[in-house]
């Protein structure tokens, strides 16, 4: 089956300029002293934010820095090119393409603040009360610049953003906006992974078996056997092994040992998730902390044997906080791990598992073949290398699941992975498997007061 089609709007390059004012009542925000940033929203879509860098005279102003941003020392000179300036992004599937090509107005609408950008701006307020809106400005994306197939640049370089109020109105907006084609795998799980379920291709209505998931638990005798099997890495890896303790020495509280296996069609293994730190209460509480979060293995077949691919912790926050904390670290044969998501979902509501490296400065991944999900196990050339890229050459969006929350009584995660990461069976597998252990982890670290699923108890 082919990649479902879908597009990101794209907002970089951001700067901001406006000349060192005379008079006394402008000082009071310079940019000097007082830290800009802007909030920019497309149509329907959530908010996003974002600090600006400020140019001054010709010189940047180090108020307000953004590592998404690049500028040259010249207020006259920004960098419009460059992957790593991106400071916004917003994807749209099919549907959601059709609709924003329905409306009158499709936009992307910027409103730039001084001030901190501070816990306000999450919940949606303005900024707080210290909040100064300097201008604002809006861009029409419309007509050929919603292709499925061609990219396109709706707005690139400097305009006016507080034309008419007093004391900004030299203010000016440096920022690129545009759109480019970003073809997507999409899989869906059709149950919860502890249930063992089927994993379907998506395209559309049309939906094809792909997957088998095997959920199962594993012992402490179990990983003996298995470990000779996981190749150990260089000893800037070995952090990562299981660690293996004693009955006597663990805790009676404790979520261990689950492990889900993915299936090609004609059942040969093609990648695995196994929970290799377990998930245990902090002394004195019901909660799996940050400081002693539970981790999981995401294996891959390499030469007859599993090596590690990536590694996922999860955990509760604290201070009242019902979100799950997360880090993903891929696992390079030959250098240190590299952080690719590092981020909270709502225990309740839900949300969004994502890796994209968008605002990253790295080389593009080089497919070396095509992709058939039904033509069984795929093959690369340099297979002894197989699954090992390091986190730097991951390009653009890799992927995202939608993890439910606690409230839904049904929980089937989806899956999108981009096209260009995709050259093989194992490619896509790998990424099935790390959402299993992303939704898995949810009950892992739900509070050990509550009772688990009977799927989950061993």
């Amino acid at each position: 089956m082919d990649p479902c089609p879908f597009l990101r709007i794209l907002v970089g390059n951001l700067a901001l300029k406006f000349p060192v004012a005379a008079r006394p009542s402008f000082s009071a925000v310079h940019p000097s002293t007082s830290p800009c940033y802007c909030k920019i929203k497309l149509n329907d879509f959530p908010t996003q934010f974002v600090t600006i860098p400020l140019l001054v005279d010709g010189e940047t102003s180090g108020a307000a820095t953004t590592s998404s941003t690049s500028s040259s020392s010249s207020s006259s000179s920004v960098s419009t090119q460059s992957h790593s300036s991106i400071s916004a992004s917003f994807s749209l599937n099919k549907s959601q393409i059709e609709k924003l090509v329905k409306r009158k107005d499709p936009s992307v609408k910027i409103e730039v603040y001084t001030g901190r950008l501070g816990p306000a701006s999450c919940s949606g307020d303005v900024f707080g009360s210290s909040a100064k809106l300097l201008g604002r400005i809006t861009v029409p994306v419309t007509g050929s610049g919603l292709s499925e197939t061609k990219p396109c640049v709706f707005q690139n370089g400097w305009t006016g953003i507080g034309e008419g109020k007093k004391g900004y109105s030299s203010a000016q907006l440096h920022l690129t906006v545009r759109s480019e084609p970003d073809p997507r795998f999409v899989f869906r799980f059709d149950g919860e992974p502890e249930c063992s379920p089927q994993v379907f291709q998506v395209q559309g209505s049309v939906q094809q078996p792909v997957f088998t998931c095997k959920f199962g638990f594993r012992n402490e005798r179990d990983w003996d056997r298995s470990r000779s099997s996981i190749t150990e890495q260089s000893s800037t890896s070995k952090s990562w092994l299981p660690k293996i303790r004693s009955e006597r020495d663990q805790s009676a509280k404790e979520r261990k040992g689950w492990s889900i296996t993915i299936h090609d069609l004609s059942g040969s293994p093609v990648a695995a998730a196994s929970m290799v730190t377990p998930f245990v209460p902090s002394p004195g509480s019901h909660r799996v902390s940050r400081s002693n979060p539970g981790a999981w293995l995401i294996l891959r077949p390499v030469d007859g044997s599993w090596r590690p691919w990536g590694r996922l912790e999860a955990w509760r926050e604290s201070g009242g906080s019902d979100s799950i904390g997360y880090r993903f670290e891929l696992l390079p044969a030959t250098s240190a791990a590299a952080t690719l998501a590092n981020s909270t979902i709502s225990s309740g509501s839900g949300g969004k598992f994502t890796i994209d490296m968008t605002g990253s400065a790295s080389p593009a991944i080089s497919p070396n073949g095509s992709f058939d999900l039904g033509s069984g196990t795929g093959s690369r050339p340099g297979s002894g290398d197989f699954g090992y890229l390091t986190g730097y050459q991951y390009k653009g969006f890799v992927m995202s699941t939608m993890v439910e929350g606690m409230k839904k009584k049904s929980r089937r995660p989806e899956v999108e992975v981009a096209v260009q990461h995709v050259t093989c069976t194992e490619d896509a597998a790998v990424f099935v498997a790390l959402a299993a252990a992303v939704d898995l982890s949810m009950d892992a670290c739900r509070l050990f007061s509550q009772k688990l699923r009977k799927e989950l108890r061993q």
